[in-house]
Parts: C-alpha cells; structure tokens; sequence
C-alpha cells in the first residue's frame, strides 16, 4: 500500500527531530549512549534528558492546581504532539516530584480516590526557577537549529 505524501507539518516534525539529536550533542565531548529499551526518537528522548519535561510540568503546576491526565493533555498540545508523555512516564515523574517536596497532591473526592491534583510547594518554585536557567541553552539551541533547518529547506 502506497504511503500519503508527507505534509509540511510531518516534515517540520520530522526536522525538528533531526535538529534536536544534532542539538543535543555537547560541543566537544563524546556523544551520549543510547537510552536502553526506549524507542530511538532522539526529540523526545533528548527533551526527558535535558530535564525539559520536570521543568513543564512545574511550569504548567505552577499556573495552578492541576492533575496528571490534563497535564499530559496539555504538554501534547503546546508541543503540537511532538512531545507526547504517556502514563507510564508522568505519573512516577509526579511521584517522584512529590516526594522531593516539589510539588504536593490532593485527591478531588478522598474518599474514592479519583483524580489527584498537584499544587507546586515553594521548594518546587526554587527548583523551577533552577530549570528555568539550566534548561534554557539546550532549549535555545533547538530553536536555532530548527530554524537553520527550516531556512535551508523551505527559503
């Protein structure tokens, strides 16, 4: 079966990945190792690395309480679903952010147990104003290199 051709935003995707695994290397040193039994998409892989995911997800905390199936929601939508997280990557990130005192969650109904929602704590606000420096080089070599690629190919 033939394949559709690809449409502009698959090939700015599909840029935007490459840009990311060129970006990622650090100038100098040797390359990363592949991450064991996860797929290869280096954009994703290399956004988990660089700490981009803890840092949206104190953000989006941040703008108020919140809880894991929205913030996944919207992590997909900013990221035109480029970044997809799954259960299985959020809800231990939120446990985890949880026990560092990060971020503190409530059950909306205590009594069944239905959708928890996480509140940033002001330990959370120190640690992600600390992102907000250490992540924001890797984030703009990124744009550049999507923009470079964009530029090269489309202009």
């Amino acid at each position: 079966m033939a394949r559709p051709p690809k449409t502009k935003r698959d090939r700015s995707r599909e840029a935007a990945r490459v840009a990311v695994a060129q970006a990622g290397a650090i100038p100098g040193g040797p390359p990363e190792p592949a991450a064991r039994g996860r797929g290869s998409d280096p954009f994703s892989g290399e956004l988990r690395r660089r700490e981009v995911l803890p840092l949206l997800v104190l953000h989006l905390i941040a703008e108020g309480p919140t809880y894991g199936n929205q913030l996944m929601d919207r992590i997909a939508g900013m990221t035109e679903g480029v970044l997809s997280v799954n259960p299985n990557t959020m809800y231990p990130l939120l446990r985890r952010l949880e026990q560092q005192a990060l971020i503190e969650g409530q059950w909306e109904h205590p009594e069944r147990r239905t959708r928890r929602f996480y509140s940033i704590t002001e330990e959370g606000r120190g640690e992600y104003e600390r992102l907000m420096e250490d992540v924001r080089p890797f984030l703009d070599s990124v744009a550049r290199s999507i923009g470079d690629i964009v530029r090269e190919v489309y202009d």
